[in-house]
């Protein structure tokens, strides 16, 4: 080669053992069509160059952040995609997430000092961890949507007003997530999103939003009950034990907040 650089190539084996990755999971993902071989060689074998390693060292970080298969092909098959900027990416989640681990740590480090008696630990102390720890997993969800409909001032707002519950709120919080979803279910088999029970229902969710909301609008109320049934996740999470129930939230919503069209 003029530039005297030896391009590397490697056998299914030789990349799987290079990444830590099973065989099998070259294959699949040969399969899928989110990573393949840049040649098959006279002898049947999948070929790998160096431009298959980079896009292969792509969709692991992409996986360690939790992000699904489809969505990483869609990511990385877009013409946009620049992949300096994709790690930079992934460097600032991964610090966010060494933060969490961090904050984890400290606290069952707390927690052990408390219990040996050595030093006292508040009640927010307790929770510090676990509750970022949420926060962590809902950005990875859902960051991208609930920003566009709310801006980065709100979810930020929104985010501190959780960190700062108190256990008492916190337990609160938690209680009423049930009943609302107990109450939703209730209404659901009654097949009025207007009834007693449904509007009931959608009283308590406001009720749990203002939890986490610093400003309850209707307008609000009403985009996220539609985001529910636009959102796939967030419909699949409703119904996965009663199809139907996100759509019957919507209405509810809708109604209770007067959006009903």
């Amino acid at each position: 080669m003029l530039s005297g650089v030896i391009a590397l190539e490697y056998t299914v084996q030789k990349l799987a053992q290079l990444a830590g990755v099973s065989t099998r999971t070259l294959r699949y993902y040969d399969e899928i069509g989110i990573l393949k071989p840049a040649r098959i060689n006279s002898s049947g074998y999948r070929i790998y160059g160096q431009a298959e390693v980079d896009r292969l060292q792509q969709i692991l970080l992409y996986r360690t952040l939790g992000v699904r298969l489809d969505i990483i092909k869609e990511i990385l098959s877009a013409p946009s995609f620049d992949a300096l900027t994709a790690l930079k990416l992934h460097r600032q989640k991964l610090l966010d997430k060494r933060q969490q681990l961090n904050l984890l740590i400290a606290n069952v480090e707390k927690t052990i000092a408390a219990t040996e008696g050595r030093i006292t630990m508040s009640d927010s102390e307790k929770f510090a961890g676990f509750k970022r720890k949420l926060i962590e997993e809902n950005e990875q969800k859902y960051s991208k949507e609930i920003r566009a409909k709310y801006g980065e001032e709100a979810v930020k707002q929104s985010n501190e007003k959780f960190m700062n519950m108190t256990e008492e709120q916190y337990a609160e919080f938690e209680k009423l997530g049930v009943e609302v979803m107990d109450t939703l279910k209730k209404a659901f088999a009654t097949g009025d999103p207007g009834g007693e029970l449904a509007q009931k229902a959608a009283d308590l969710h406001r009720q749990w939003l203002s939890y986490t909301w610093n400003t309850y609008t209707k307008e609000a109320h009403a985009g996220l009950a539609q985001m529910y049934v636009d959102d796939e996740r967030f419909t699949a999470y409703y119904d996965q034990d009663q199809p139907g129930l996100a759509a019957f939230l919507r209405d509810a919503v809708l109604i209770y907040t007067g959006m009903k069209k």
